[in-house]
């Protein structure tokens, strides 16, 4: 691949183009040993100062951002149903007012099914939050122990009850393809899950992270992940059955019914601009890419002294630019247009059109003109198939 020294176009930074939303809250009761997300344990925690310090860091990014259309927020963590949802309705509230807002404009909220959090979905829906993520995670007592979770099945199935009846959309969240998993148990937390009635799914292999409890009990030998060809045939009948059943999946690990696919996490994978804010957060806006604070305490100092968290904020090449879009891209099942990728990134291409010749002969890709996605074959070995047909080479070195 040969490297760009161009920078990448601002992107979408036209009057009036899309920006999604991404507030983080970083705060857990407990740290889940699969999870490698920047989560923190306290003891305690000052809302108000948090309220603070996050709109402030919201007001950063909007001075960058005048006149622009806010499609999604999206409230991420750690666990923000930990958060006050006089505190969420604060930066909702805000964010309407720092930018117009797009019809349909979608609010999600990550939560976990304990029932303290539960009590507040009410309250979360009447902040303007209109779709909850839940993190079921197991329908199984003893999973649910292994993977580290506070609750119980119950819990969750009488948590997500509690979300149905309080928010316009929701999803939930299942991990798959723990040790011992098998084909027969899978398939019939697959039928429960569909039949629970949501439009959306997030299901989720098992990974051993790095850094993680679990990757630590894996190097002791305490942890045996379930073998890669087992793991692929649960994958397989995951795509298949949610196929069948009419939620199909649009990304790698997501599944949702027409139209009910996550808007906000649809402007990641097709490279779209996004602002992020606090500790930790990642964002992507006229062609640079950011990165804040990740302890919480030093997000708190970097507001208090510069009024923004941030600790990156840097320059996009167009090569990388265009890498990114098309590691992310293909993760839908959509795939992407390659030659408007190159158009959009000023480079000459963003594959290796021999490759992707090769890889379609071998049933791996599908390519329509420029378009090429992922075959159900292709998605089980993704980041190889990637690793054969990445090339971006900027216009001006031809």
């Amino acid at each position: 691949m040969t490297a760009s020294i161009t920078p990448a176009m601002p992107n979408n930074a036209s009057t009036g183009a899309g920006l999604a939303l991404y507030v983080h809250w970083p705060f857990c009761v407990s740290k889940c040993p699969y999870c490698d997300f920047n989560s923190h344990v306290r003891a305690a925690v000052d809302e108000a100062a948090w309220r603070d310090a996050l709109l402030a860091d919201l007001a950063h990014e909007a001075a960058l951002l005048p006149g622009r259309r806010l499609t999604s927020i999206f409230f991420g963590g750690g666990t923000p149903s930990l958060m006050a949802p006089t505190t969420v309705a604060a930066l909702i509230g805000a964010a309407r007012g720092h930018w117009a807002v797009a019809d349909g404009l979608e609010v999600t909220l990550e939560a976990n099914p304990n029932s303290v959090e539960a009590a507040r979905f009410a309250d979360l829906a009447a902040a303007g939050v209109n779709r909850l993520s839940l993190g079921l995670q197991s329908f199984d007592d003893s999973a649910l122990a292994f993977l580290g979770r506070a609750h119980s099945a119950r819990e969750g199935l009488a948590a997500l009850d509690i979300a149905q009846a309080h928010f316009e959309r929701v999803s939930f969240d299942l991990i798959y393809a723990l040790p011992g998993d098998g084909e027969s148990g899978w398939a019939r937390s697959l039928e429960r899950a569909i039949a629970l009635g949501t439009g959306h799914l997030s299901l989720y292999q098992l990974t051993i992270e790095p850094g993680t409890r679990f990757a630590a009990m894996a190097a002791r030998g305490e942890l045996e992940p379930l073998d890669g060809d087992r793991a692929a045939a649960l994958f397989e009948l995951t795509a298949e059955r949610t196929a069948a059943a009419g939620i199909p999946a649009y990304e790698i690990s997501n599944h949702a019914r027409r139209g009910a696919e996550s808007r906000h996490n649809l402007t990641y994978w097709r490279y779209g601009d996004y602002a992020g804010i606090g500790p930790g957060a990642h964002g992507r806006r006229l062609g640079r890419r950011t990165m804040r604070h990740r302890k919480p305490e030093n997000f708190l100092t970097a507001v208090a002294r510069g009024g923004h968290g941030l600790a990156e904020d840097a320059p996009l090449l167009a090569s990388e630019a265009a890498d990114e879009a098309l590691v992310m891209g293909l993760r839908l099942a959509e795939g992407i247009d390659a030659e408007a990728l190159a158009m959009r990134f000023g480079v000459a291409d963003v594959v290796d059109w021999r490759a992707v010749g090769r890889l379609v002969a071998s049933g791996h890709l599908t390519r329509k003109r420029g378009r090429i996605a992922a075959t159900p074959r292709g998605r089980l070995v993704l980041d190889r198939l990637l690793g054969e047909i990445a090339y971006c080479a900027p216009v001006e070195a031809l």
